[in-house]
């Protein structure tokens, strides 16, 4: 049984199948080019790129969460950015609390920048965070207890369309704002950042990143199977009549507003171990994470993979990221005007992104074949 269910969420289609062992394929290399092969040699792979890919497979994730909630529920949200960093800022704290009297100030208890502001113990809501197992759970209740109390209140008023994405993006601009803040407790404009070690383990070595990275290429799997099951449950077909008919579904009796909740919670806990698996990759997380921006991307790497298949959605995260790491080195000035003429051109010439150009050209392949086949057919008899 347990064969049959991975074959139906991992292997069930084509996208599906190229993914799957795309993910596997460069979880398996990238780490033995690394580590192994000598850094002279042109086969070796650098730790930066390790590093660069590992931010790709945590954007794939998100861009996994995004399409969940706009793909199949039809929910625009504007404000994952906002359960992304939650999860990274709990993966931060934990960190920081790991470096011990290895900082600036040589504070056994309290981070440099509470030191530095003069912060004589620390605040109640740090206790804890030097223990993995709190920390981990808080990677997933931060965002997903913000995304019950926002989705509660919004789905019980019936908030909807494009009121519902400016609340989402109000929300997460409301959060950049209070992080800001040097005396809320999360080191102000700076963020956190500094980190030494993980679960015993130097961030800085070559090991350490490529555990991460695959950590990250495992998420990124795990998700997409977890979203794949959702999608073709009886969940999800209800999911997808709500996205079609949403007054219909409620006629029939269903109370919609609770399987919107449950998607929007398990959405945005995906999104915080996205954010969480990111943090100890960059080294570095802090408020303009929460930008209203950030979140507007997310809805463009979907869109330009194609929205509402899954696939479609890391395909897109990981080709316009690729594209920005290109475009931010030789043009960095004109790179959110390429984004801008990007979306406006799949909008325009792709609505269904770019698996809807590979299922469109399989469409029309399959119908030529069957019209051969037909003629072939009608000669013979």
């Amino acid at each position: 049984m347990e064969k049959s269910l991975i074959q139906r969420l991992l292997l069930s289609d084509t996208g599906s199948k190229i993914l799957t062992i795309v993910i596997i394929f460069i979880a398996i290399v990238v780490p033995v080019l690394n580590l192994l092969v000598p850094v002279d040699s042109p086969l070796h792979i650098s730790t930066y790129t390790v590093t660069l890919l590992g931010k790709y497979l945590c954007y794939a994730l998100l861009a996994l969460s995004v399409d969940l909630v706009w793909g199949y529920l039809g929910i625009l949200s504007l404000g994952h950015g906002a359960f992304f960093a939650l999860g990274g800022y709990a993966m931060g704290m934990y960190l920081m609390r790991q470096i011990g009297d290895r900082g600036v100030y040589g504070n056994p208890l309290l981070p440099d920048f509470m030191v530095f502001l003069n912060w004589g113990s620390l605040p109640w809501y740090w206790f804890g965070f030097d223990h993995f197992p709190l920390a981990l759970l808080m990677m997933f209740a931060a965002p997903g207890i913000l995304a019950f109390v926002f989705g509660w209140l919004a789905f019980r008023s019936r908030v909807t369309g494009v009121y519902l994405s400016i609340m989402t993006q109000a929300m997460t601009y409301a959060l950049m704002l209070a992080f800001f803040q040097n005396d809320f407790g999360f080191g102000g404009n700076n963020g956190l950042t500094d980190f030494k070690e993980i679960l015993g383990f130097n961030l800085q070595d070559n090991t350490t990143r490529c555990a991460l990275f695959v950590a990250s290429a495992v998420a990124l799997l795990s998700g997409y199977a977890f979203c794949k099951y959702i999608a073709q449950s009886r969940l999800g077909s209800l999911v997808m009549a709500i996205r079609d008919s949403e007054s219909r579904v409620r006629f029939m009796g269903y109370r919609d507003e609770h399987i919107k909740l449950f998607i929007f919670v398990i959405s945005a806990m995906l999104a915080g171990i996205a954010g969480a698996l990111y943090v100890p990759q960059v080294g570095i997380i802090n408020p303009s994470e929460f930008a209203p921006i950030r979140s507007i991307e997310l809805v463009i790497w979907v869109a330009i993979g194609g929205r509402g298949t899954l696939y479609g959605a890391v395909l897109g995260a990981f080709v316009v990221n690729y594209a920005k790491t290109f475009f931010t080195a030789w043009a960095p000035e004109a790179w959110l005007f390429i984004l801008g003429g990007i979306f406006v051109f799949v909008t325009v010439f792709m609505p269904k992104g770019l698996v809807g150009i590979y299922n469109q050209a399989r469409s029309r392949n399959t119908r030529k074949k069957s019209m051969k086949e037909s003629q072939a057919n009608i000669r013979n008899s």
